[in-house]
């Protein structure tokens, strides 16, 4: 069955970044650590850049999920923090939900860890209240590439839009000409065959 191309839209769209938690990260193993790492920072980066409402939320802290990853409580020290003290499903905390309504954002792109918990609970449920969302797969990770292609085939059915960082990003920006060197250093900073391409664009231009 067709369905329509809606685009990411920067005016309408909200960042949720559920669970990147230092104790949870030990368990992704489809993609590898450095790499995965690079990616969520990558989609924090296009959160800051496009001016994206972000929500972080963690579950159980104190347990061994652990804290919130460093960089991320960083970047985003103004942003709503919701540590939720035991709901598995971010959605099932009130507190999230206020968040994410705040926003006043109906485009939702997550990402989280573990995929097909962290990140399809909240995205199955948030579908379930007419949101669009656009899961991130690349920085959102799992135990294997089973689980993975499940919590994938799962919340695509459900009706949410699978995506990389990489084509988010050029989703929301639309057109280079709105800003080259903008655009270009977010990917260079994130995708070292970028980095290069710059480069050589930069000495051609300067």
């Amino acid at each position: 069955m067709k369905t329509a191309y809606n685009r990411l839209d920067k005016d309408q769209a909200a960042v949720l970044l559920v669970d990147h938690q230092t104790g949870l990260l030990s368990l992704v193993r489809d993609i590898h650590p450095d790499m995965f790492k690079n990616n969520v920072l990558a989609l924090a980066s296009l959160a800051k850049y496009f001016a994206l409402p972000t929500i972080l939320t963690t579950s159980f802290e104190d347990g061994p999920n652990g804290p919130l990853v460093p960089e991320l409580k960083e970047m985003f020290s103004e942003a709503p923090y919701i540590a939720r003290p035991g709901q598995i499903n971010a959605w099932d905390n009130e507190d999230f939900v206020r968040a994410v309504q705040a926003s006043g954002k109906r485009q939702l792109i997550i990402a989280g860890v573990v995929t097909e918990v962290c990140v399809a609970f909240p995205t199955l449920s948030a579908l379930a209240e007419d949101f669009e969302v656009f899961v991130v797969t690349d920085a959102s990770g799992t135990f294997n590439e089973i689980t993975r292609n499940a919590a994938w085939d799962r919340m695509s059915q459900g009706g949410a839009q699978l995506m990389t960082w990489f084509g988010a990003a050029c989703e929301l920006h639309r057109d280079w000409r709105n800003d080259v060197e903008g655009l270009g250093t977010l990917f260079a900073n994130h995708i070292p065959d970028y980095r290069n391409l710059i480069n050589s664009y930069r000495s051609l231009t300067d």
